[in-house]
């Protein structure tokens, strides 16, 4: 019989590609890793690790458990997730969040919780969507929130289900003694974004670009809340999704953004754990939050 916990490292390996990041991300020493997965090649029969440089690769055979692995994994937790259920067991969830969720979210949803589903253990990490999102695949989360803007849809990942939480409407944040009307009357101010590569910067640009202007972009943040105080501070105007005003909106005006665009904040979970009472709950009560949130 294949030792789940083998197996575990075989598709860790495939999901991160080298030997140190699997310890890594493990807390295991690599030597370990290459001892467990020399005793699952055993266990197998066949080879399931070549040389490829100074790392190792899957060879063929390596491929093929990796995929039954990533079964067999899926299996394992959702015959827990069932059980665990059925029994009425306190629970822990591992969420993944990105900032503005972890400040206008994740407090009220801990409140919801705290009423629905006394004795669980909710563990949060804010992480950008794009890291999380693969350590939701590895098993590091349970649940993760991310954000889509219009246009830009994220990868559909194997054995990941999305459920949309609700809605965030985006708007430009002006100074506030800025006379401007829209968007149009920004051509010549200051703008602050996220760095070069990421898709809002990208669709934030082209809205920008419709308007008949190249924004000047002189401050790159990847933490919203510094965008809203360059803003505040009269450095800077920006484009902003209603969430990170969970304070301090009084000291800016908001204008709407041709075509009232909104971005979509949903929740990734694996398919194997989506309909876990626990994770169910947990999912709820950040939907639940993010209708109750009041940007005034």
């Amino acid at each position: 019989m294949f030792e789940l916990r083998r197996l575990r490292l075989l598709h860790e390996l495939r999901l991160r590609g080298t030997i140190a990041d699997v310890a890594a991300a493990l807390a295991f020493s690599p030597s370990t890793v290459s001892q467990q997965l020399a005793q699952l090649e055993r266990d197998a029969g066949v080879a399931l690790l070549e040389p490829d440089g100074r790392r190792v690769r899957l060879t063929a055979q390596g491929r093929l458990l990796a995929d039954h692995a990533a079964r067999a994994l899926e299996l394992d937790e959702a015959a827990r997730a069932e059980l665990s259920s059925s029994q009425h067991a306190p629970s822990r969830v591992r969420i993944a969040v990105m900032p503005t969720a972890a400040e206008a979210l994740v407090p009220v949803a801990l409140t919801l919780l705290e009423e629905r589903m006394p004795g669980l253990r909710l563990e949060m990490v804010e992480l950008p969507p794009e890291i999380a999102l693969f350590e939701l695949q590895a098993r590091a989360f349970d649940l993760v929130v991310a954000e889509q803007y219009p246009g830009h849809s994220r990868e559909i990942s194997e054995g990941v289900d999305r459920t949309l939480l609700g809605r965030d409407p985006i708007r430009l944040a002006v100074p506030r003694d800025d006379r401007a009307g829209g968007l149009a009357d920004l051509h010549d101010r200051a703008w602050v974004l996220e760095p070069q590569g990421a898709a809002v910067r990208r669709w934030a640009v082209q809205q920008c670009r419709a308007a008949g202007f190249e924004p000047d972009v002189r401050f790159e943040a990847t933490d919203l809340v510094s965008h809203a105080r360059l803003v505040a501070a009269g450095h800077a105007v920006a484009m902003l999704p209603d969430l990170v005003w969970t304070a301090g909106r009084s000291s800016v005006r908001l204008l709407d953004l041709p075509g009232s665009p909104v971005r979509e904040i949903f929740a990734a979970t694996r398919s194997s754990s989506r309909d876990s009472a626990a994770v169910v709950a947990v999912r709820d009560a950040l939907a639940d939050a993010l209708a109750r949130h009041d940007p005034r």
